[in-house]
């Protein structure tokens, strides 16, 4: 993500109503998003449609990556045999019945 311009990526409420063509055809050329404001405090954040799809899917990965450091520090996995023996008592479990 770029870094937040304070003079040119906050802008009003009222301001970007009137001019939300002029910020979108920026928000795309310079791929800065806008943060909006209103009465004075943060309202909301415009974003690339690129840079949406990288906070949606990169978010839930580095959670996953995260979640596994801590699961094999606390000593919480098993190995790929341990997995597979269960996989192998689950088939024949299944055929079994």
């Amino acid at each position: 993500m770029k870094k937040l311009s304070i003079s040119q990526d906050i802008v009003p409420v009222g301001e970007f109503k009137t001019g939300i063509s002029k910020f979108l055809k920026s928000l795309n050329e310079t791929g800065h998003h806008l943060v909006i404001t209103q009465n004075g405090r943060p309202a909301g954040v415009i974003l690339t449609p690129s840079e949406y799809d990288k906070l949606t899917y990169q978010n839930p990965f580095v959670k996953s990556v995260n979640q596994g450091q801590q699961d094999i520090e606390s000593g919480e996995y098993h190995t790929t045999d341990e997995v597979k023996e269960k996989i192998k008592s689950a088939r024949n479990s299944r055929n079994t019945q």
